[in-house]
């Protein structure tokens, strides 16, 4: 029989991860919304033809499952006064929120899992880091990827501490992506290309790399990198300089920044209580 999935919040990751598991064959009679804004609510009631209530407390009672789908900030109030049911599953989508916190506010008969998704989940193209304590059941474990796959492709992690090197790679990462662009686009146009040439060379360039970069099996990008960089050519050229400005040592200082802001946050969660 399959599991009635209750989702707290409505957002767009929530919409996505809905609209996934409609597309994957689990019935809308089996899902049900707490989403307490009421455009929001009568929009995911005709998008989807779900069940959606203002409140948590009308969704909670029942479900095998609860996702955790609000902003960390409103997780304190969004769980108020609940209390999970014996071996529902929290999967908790929420940034920074530490599993300790969570089994606080419901109870310590659920079943928790902590996910960090990224943004480009909303078109079934993204990837999430789960994190479950040891002795969660195996069957929990892969309802919890169930939810999470329909967005796209999932690795399991081996501590929860590594869930803030994720959110500093894969969950920080479209915006690295985005800028990184941004910069291609715009010395593109400084050596004399229009804006929208730039734009359009600059976005299928890295499309179509990652593409190729996903599709070529056990090849490793660096391999596909020396096989683009012709002794003596443009592209060597162009990476030594890179190189010699000091490009890895820049992730290496980004990627550190967004790990220890995501850790600062937690700490911000949890002093919340």
């Amino acid at each position: 029989m399959l599991q009635t999935i209750a989702f707290i919040g409505g957002g767009n990751m929530a919409a996505s991860l809905i609209g996934g598991l409609i597309a994957a064959g689990h019935p809308a009679a089996r899902l049900r919304v707490a989403e307490p804004l009421p455009e929001r609510a009568d929009w995911l009631r005709r998008q989807f033809g779900l069940e959606v209530h203002a409140t948590a407390a009308e969704v909670i009672a029942g479900a095998g499952a609860l996702v955790l789908a609000v902003k960390p900030q409103q997780m304190g109030e969004a769980l108020a006064g609940l209390q999970a049911d014996p071996g529902c599953v929290v999967v908790s989508v929420a940034a920074g929120v530490r599993l300790a916190r969570l089994r606080r506010a419901l109870g310590e008969a659920a079943h928790y899992v902590r996910t960090m998704p990224n943004t480009p989940a909303l078109v079934g193209k993204g990837i999430t880091g789960l994190y479950a304590p040891a002795g969660t059941p195996d069957a929990a474990r892969e309802l919890a990827q169930t939810v999470l796959a329909t967005a796209g492709q999932t690795v399991w992690l081996q501590r929860e501490e590594d869930i803030d090197a994720v959110t500093a790679l894969s969950g920080s990462g479209p915006a690295y992506f985005f800028l990184l662009t941004e910069a291609l686009r715009e010395a593109g146009e400084k050596l004399g290309l229009d804006r929208d040439t730039a734009a359009k060379l600059a976005l299928q360039t890295f499309a179509g790399s990652a593409v190729m970069a996903a599709d070529t099996g056990a090849r490793d990008v660096v391999e596909l990198r020396a096989q683009v960089t012709s002794k003596g050519g443009t592209t060597e050229a162009a990476v030594k300089s890179l190189e010699a400005s000091g490009l890895r040592q820049a992730f290496d200082t980004a990627l550190a920044a967004a790990a220890q802001r995501s850790r600062e946050l937690g700490d911000l969660l949890d002093a919340q209580g």
